[in-house]
């Protein structure tokens, strides 16, 4: 489409762009118009969508087209627009009619924001702490308590009291005031004391008891339960101790280190494994913390006028997210709320800063790709699909496939990253 576009910056990140449709295009669009909105006209004498285009516009006038015809014009002439000026526009813009006439050109304005304007500051030869990655003798023994930990079976605990970390199987029944309340009731409930799964000073009350006692447990909700009926009262707990379990740990030695690992012979040579997988976990972490803290650092030093479209477009986006990660974990976005007390726009307004620095991060980091002229190569996606194959235990054309046969759609993510590797590249350790 021949449109004639211009471009007017005011304040901030707000302009108006004036598009000029060519008279002979728009009435292109009138005809168009006329064809689609006749089919649904009846007139005396002519069967329905059969008048002709003379007789309509002499009943109903052509001004009755206008709107339709702007409606088929208006989104590829809005999208030719922005092309022809170059600029970004980052929300819906506010349109209004200027001109509008039959054998003339249309006329219309939009109210525009746009992606920011960045300036950037400080960002290349910054300095980065680096951390220490050696494996201490410590961190190998707290893996070796943690495996067997994972190893370990709960065994009845045949003499003795309740005590911490051991497994209490209970029924219990809550009051208030002296009548039971709604969910307060479980039957042959494990529960391990120190897990924190009660409300605060329950678990610990049990410690102490010795198997088959009844004891009532005293307890206070906490003023910002979730439930609102009960946050704050005082409860008292009908506790029957069914049995006590306690875990049973295994020995470290051979036998353990080929149960945990059978491509290992001894105890040495799964201690070995795990320094080695150790070293590599804390040279990742290592740098994770130092890339976070450069783009943290480059984020800051620069200054950006962030539009609120673009942050109300990143909440969105991240309530997206959120929902997604609830529903792997079998909730829904109205079990959450209902859950937790909290209203969608409560959540969104916990989100909001999170959102404002994802947003200025990207810009900034768009902003430094396009200052030093950094370019995503297609042997950086060839990489990119390599290490994603690698990772997901794939043949590379089986990702391709995922990506609908398109490795563009990386590109985005990768400029990204690429820019991230230039500030960590140009980094100073100390």
């Amino acid at each position: 489409m021949a449109v004639s576009a211009n471009w007017e910056k005011k304040e901030g990140n707000e302009g108006i762009l004036t598009i000029n449709v060519p008279a002979d295009e728009f009435e292109q669009a009138l005809d168009q118009a006329f064809k689609k909105v006749v089919k649904d006209v009846t007139l005396p004498g002519f069967r329905k969508g059969r008048i002709p285009r003379k007789i309509f516009e002499n009943r109903f006038g052509v001004e009755s087209l206008y709107q339709d015809a702007v409606d088929m014009v208006l989104p590829t002439a809005y999208n030719d627009a922005i092309n022809q000026t170059g600029i970004f526009p980052v929300d819906q813009p506010q349109i209004d009619i200027e001109e509008i006439e039959r054998g003339k050109d249309l006329v219309f304005t939009c109210e525009v924001t746009v992606k920011p304007e960045v300036k950037l500051g400080e960002y290349k030869g910054l300095e980065v702490e680096e951390e220490s990655v050696e494996v201490t003798e410590e961190d190998i023994e707290n893996e070796m308590k943690a495996l067997q930990e994972s190893q370990a079976e709960l065994v009845l605990k045949e003499e003795g009291t309740v005590e911490e970390g051991n497994t209490v199987v209970i029924d219990f029944e809550g009051f208030l005031d002296g009548e039971a309340f709604e969910g307060g009731k479980g039957e042959n409930h494990p529960l391990e004391i120190g897990s924190g799964q009660f409300i605060p000073g329950f678990e610990e009350q049990l410690i102490g008891k010795e198997s088959g006692e009844d004891t009532e447990i005293n307890v206070t909700f906490p003023v910002d339960y979730h439930a609102e009926d009960l946050a704050g009262k005082e409860a008292v707990f009908k506790v029957n101790i069914h049995e006590i379990k306690e875990k049973e740990v295994p020995e470290l030695d051979d036998d353990f280190a080929k149960d945990v690992d059978e491509d290992v012979e001894s105890l040495e040579e799964l201690k070995e494994k795990k320094k080695e997988e150790l070293q590599k976990e804390k040279e990742q972490q290592a740098e994770n913390k130092k890339r976070e803290q450069l783009i943290e650092k480059v984020t800051e030093n620069a200054e950006i006028d962030i539009p609120k479209a673009m942050i109300e477009t990143e909440l969105d986006q991240m309530m997206k997210e959120f929902e997604q990660k609830l529903q792997m974990q079998g909730m829904t976005i109205d079990n959450y709320f209902q859950f937790s007390g909290q209203s969608e726009d409560e959540l969104k307004e916990q989100m909001k800063n999170d959102a404002e620095l994802r947003v200025k991060t990207n810009l900034t980091l768009e902003a430094i790709l396009e200052e030093e002229k950094l370019e995503v190569s297609e042997e950086d996606i060839d990489q990119e699909l390599e290490e994603m194959a690698s990772l997901y235990n794939m043949e590379k054309d089986q990702i391709l496939g995922m990506l609908g046969g398109n490795a563009d759609v990386l590109k985005e993510d990768l400029k990204i990253k690429k820019a991230i590797n230039f500030i960590v590249d140009e980094s100073k350790a100390v």
